[in-house]
Parts: structure tokens; sequence; C-alpha cells
């Protein structure tokens, strides 16, 4: 068959050929992330130029990956390279058709407070917020919020403990809960609990594609956790682990991981699976792609069977959490990027004075 397709395609035929990371280079995702490494490339300028980019400065596809690379393998020396994200990864919340934005604070399992409540509705009052609506990941969506207003938004939201709920970001977005044990007369497990402690052990994670988890607390599957990336089904023995489910584009129910006993076995494999991809994902690959390119099997081999390969990702999560769970929400009230939410107009004004 390759001798039939060399024949007939001549010199555009490329068997095993490696899809580039963009025009910018030759290189695929594996080998620059692979070389990165090696060469201890630690900037994006540095990285170009080793690489030896046919440009000078990288395209809107090569940037947020390289970008993402080095944030994933150097987070104690890398520094976020603001300029290579995306408009709504820049401004911490997600631009809408009319060029507004919607501000998603985080709400650990889905569980809220009437504190939290009546602050959103003042914040919606105040700033005269057109739409609320609550999300498919259990949690309030405001949104038609000014780019100028982000920064005041936040800055009440903060005054009762909001922080980002990463609905913009290619990171955990989400970990969906049902009521479980405390509640639910099915409840096998504390449902709630492991996905409030899952979420606020991950958050801040940026990772190769949007994440998104939930644990439910029977098989009754009221969370839906057979359609996510990572899934928690609690039954009477324990945990059934799941992953690389998709319930967006693509439809697919997830492949079973494996079954623990105790929630801090949950923690364990979740987290080192999900530094796993973290390590080994392309950009913009979500989980149920990467798995199908890495091989399921072989995913859990390392996270089920070889606890020294388990060990390894786990710490090394726990290490680039350090620097990662930092809520940029408040970094922005703070002034940071703060010339990113001036309207144009005043910058001419002041360029002008």
């Amino acid at each position: 068959m390759e001798q039939l397709l060399a024949v007939e395609l001549g010199d555009s035929y490329k068997p095993n050929a490696i899809t580039a990371v963009c025009g910018c280079t030759d290189l695929g995702h594996d080998e620059v992330r692979r070389l990165i490494k090696a060469k201890e490339l630690k900037t994006i300028p540095r990285v170009m130029q080793a690489l030896e980019w046919k440009t000078s400065c990288g395209c809107a596809k090569c940037r947020p990956a390289l970008n993402y690379y080095l944030v994933c393998d150097w987070p104690d020396e890398y520094e976020d390279d603001y300029q290579s994200r995306f408009i709504y990864e820049r401004v911490h919340a997600n631009i809408q058709k009319d060029g507004t934005y919607s501000v998603v604070p985080r709400m650990w399992g889905g569980i809220t407070s009437a504190i939290e409540l009546r602050k959103i509705a003042d914040v919606v009052e105040k700033f005269d917020i057109p739409t609320v609506k609550v999300t498919g990941g259990q949690r309030i969506d405001m949104l038609g919020v000014q780019k100028e207003d982000l920064p005041a938004v936040w800055a009440d939201l903060g005054e009762v403990g909001f922080v980002s709920g990463h609905a913009y970001a290619k990171g955990l977005r989400t970990v969906k809960t049902c009521v479980g044990s405390d509640w639910c007369r099915f409840g096998t497990q504390d449902s709630t609990g492991l996905g409030v402690r899952i979420e606020k052990f991950m958050w801040g994670s940026w990772t190769p594609a949007k994440v998104k988890m939930a644990v439910s607390g029977c098989p009754r599957n009221c969370s839906e956790a057979t359609c996510k990336d990572v899934g928690v089904i609690c039954v009477d023995s324990g945990y059934e682990l799941h992953f690389a489910g998709a319930a967006g584009l693509d439809i697919k129910g997830t492949e079973v991981l494996g079954h623990v006993k105790t929630e801090d076995e949950v923690i364990e494999h979740v987290v080192a699976l999900t530094q796993m991809y973290r390590e080994q994902g392309h950009y913009l690959e979500r989980i149920y792609k990467w798995a199908k390119r890495i091989g399921v099997d072989e995913i859990r081999r390392q996270i089920m069977e070889n606890g020294e390969a388990r060990q390894g990702y786990f710490s090394r999560f726990i290490f680039s959490q350090k620097y990662a769970q930092v809520d940029p929400w408040s970094e922005r009230v703070s002034g940071k990027d703060k010339h990113e939410f001036i309207p144009m107009s005043d910058l001419k004004l002041e360029a002008a004075e």
C-alpha cells in the first residue's frame, strides 16, 4: 500500500509524517517537548533560537503552545508570558460575541452559601449585569460585564472569598458533584466532600486543554462522571476511577482506570493521571484524544500498576502547585496588567498628554 501511494503521490507522500506544531517549524509537539527538557530551554525566544524556528516571533498557534510547555516543565523558573495567551486568558474572563465578558467565580464542588449568593446579587445590581445563569458545571455565570469593570467586579466578589473559576482556562474548570451520602438515601460515599477536596487540591493548574471532573455518590451517576475528562464513581467498596470521556463536539463514554479503596488513593491517582497528561499532552489536545494516542492500557499501567511512576507524577504536580495556586483575579485587583483593562480611548488620551 505504501509503495502504491508513493508511486501515485510522488514526493508529496511522506509515510508516518509528523504533523508540525505550526508553519513556523517542522518539529512536532512531542519533539518540541522533548528538546525543551533535554536542552533545558526556559524562554520562548531561547526555544525558537535553539530549535531553528522559521519566524522571528512565532505565531498564534505556536506561542501559546510553547508558553504552556514551559509553564509545565519549569514551574519554578519560567515566568508566564502574558503576550502568548489568547485574550480571554489574558483578562481572566470569557469574551462574548458583543465584546463584553462573563465572570464565573469558583464554587468548590458546586457548594455555595447565603453570603456568597447575596454578594453575587449585589454585584449584579451594582454593575448592571444583564444576565445571570446557572452553568452546567454547578456554578453561577454573570454575563455582559464591561472589560473596564472586571477588576472592580472581582474586588467585590473577593470580599467574601471568591476566586477565579478559571472558566476561560486551559486548566481545571470544575469538579461536579452530587449530594452523596450526606443527604441521598442511595449515596455510598461523601461525593460532595471528595469533589471539594479534589478541586481545592488541583485548582489553578494549567493543562494542555480544559479539564472537567466529577464525583458521583453511587452508580446512578447523577453528576455525570462517565462523560468527563476524569470521573469518580463511589461504590460500596470504595471508588471507581474513570477518564477520557467527552460530551462536546465528540460524545464518548469514559474508560475505566481502576478501583481504589480510600479518598487519599483517589487524590493520588487522579492527580498522577492529570500530571501524566500535563507532561505528555499536545497543546489543545483533550484527555480523550491524548488517551487514544498514548494508549489506554499504557496509561493504566503507569498509574495503576507502577507505584514509582505514579508517585513521580504526583510529586511533580504538588511541586508545580506551589507556583500555580495564585488567584489571578486578586492579582489584577492589586494592579497587575492594569493596562489591559483601561479603555483604548483613555490610553490614547494619556499618550496625547
